[in-house]
């Protein structure tokens, strides 16, 4: 029963990274063209930490952490939102949410080379493989012509490349490091200090702040979705994840993000989508199945018999 149990908690909690990730492309885009970046994100997991403290104190949660615990919080936090995340809402401002959504699907390969390269961790041939499809699917998204000529695209997809390894070495970093055992403390601490760092970042950067009174509706709406789905569901999938499967499956919700982005940005926003960028989805899902099946794992194996 307990083995049931925490199976299904794996399928929800990949559905909440695969799905609800997806959409937070969507609603990054819808509030940056309002609000400044820095100061979007400072709000929204700043919000999301203190409501998963008080929701914590209301289930009788304790929040009592080491000071070792609190300072690899603390990174994590800077690797996965302060920068991971801050600064691709600030590209969002130069490219398409679905765009910034499918070149962050490089994370599995990038998640790969740094278990091969700081663990020495060998790469399954399945593995290769998946990877290698993804970025075949990148490529046929990127390659359009229609998408890279955006004013300020280049610079944008740039500071979303190195977003890319700050989040995977992230990955990393958290599957081995000293964290709340509390999957929901860990996720309140992360968001916290990650949220703080990223103040002091829209401080420094000079941005103007603003109320959320003051917001248009749209925008206001997307942040609550921003900080109750995005922030406190997903990301506390993501860290339960991060412990309960290996850390280069988990990065196959990069795959998947960019499918739900494009739909979603050609919906809400218009943005546009062609029959290349169908196919190229195709075949980064089909990278997801080799990435994360055994059993093509196991056909492999007797195919080279």
């Amino acid at each position: 029963m307990a083995k049931s149990s925490n199976s299904a908690l794996v399928i929800l909690a990949f559905f909440a990274i695969y799905v609800i990730w997806g959409s937070t492309y969507l609603m990054n885009k819808i509030a940056v063209t309002e609000l400044d970046p820095f100061m979007l994100a400072s709000i929204r997991f700043i919000t999301a930490g203190l409501l998963i403290f008080a929701l914590a104190k209301i289930m009788k949660i304790p929040l009592t952490i080491t000071k070792k615990q609190l300072w690899n919080t603390i990174i994590a936090g800077i690797l996965f939102l302060s920068f991971g995340n801050g600064v691709v809402v600030w590209a969002l401002r130069y490219v398409d949410s679905g765009f910034a959504a499918l070149e962050i699907s490089a994370q599995p390969l990038i998640v790969l080379l740094l278990m091969r390269i700081l663990q020495g961790k060998k790469i399954q041939p399945m593995s290769v493989i998946g990877v290698a499809l993804g970025i075949i699917g990148i490529y046929l998204l990127a390659s359009q012509k229609q998408i890279i000529a955006q004013e300020g695209s280049v610079l944008g997809m740039v500071m979303i490349f190195f977003c890319l390894i700050s989040w995977a070495y992230g990955s990393l970093f958290v599957a081995k490091a000293d964290l709340p055992n509390n999957y929901f403390v860990n996720t309140g601490y992360q968001m916290f200090t990650g949220g703080i760092i990223l103040a002091l970042m829209s401080l420094a950067f000079g941005e103007s702040w603003s109320l959320p009174t003051t917001w248009s509706g749209e925008v206001q709406l997307s942040m609550i979705l921003l900080v109750v789905f995005g922030s406190i569901l997903a990301f506390t999938s993501f860290n339960f994840l991060l412990k309960a499967v290996s850390p280069e499956k988990v990065a196959t919700s990069t795959y998947v993000n960019p499918i739900v982005a494009l739909i979603l940005g050609w919906y809400f926003l218009d943005e546009q989508i062609t029959i290349q960028s169908v196919f190229a989805a195709v075949v980064l899902l089909t990278g997801v199945y080799f990435i994360n099946t055994k059993k093509t794992l196991a056909i492999f194996e007797r195919f080279k018999r």
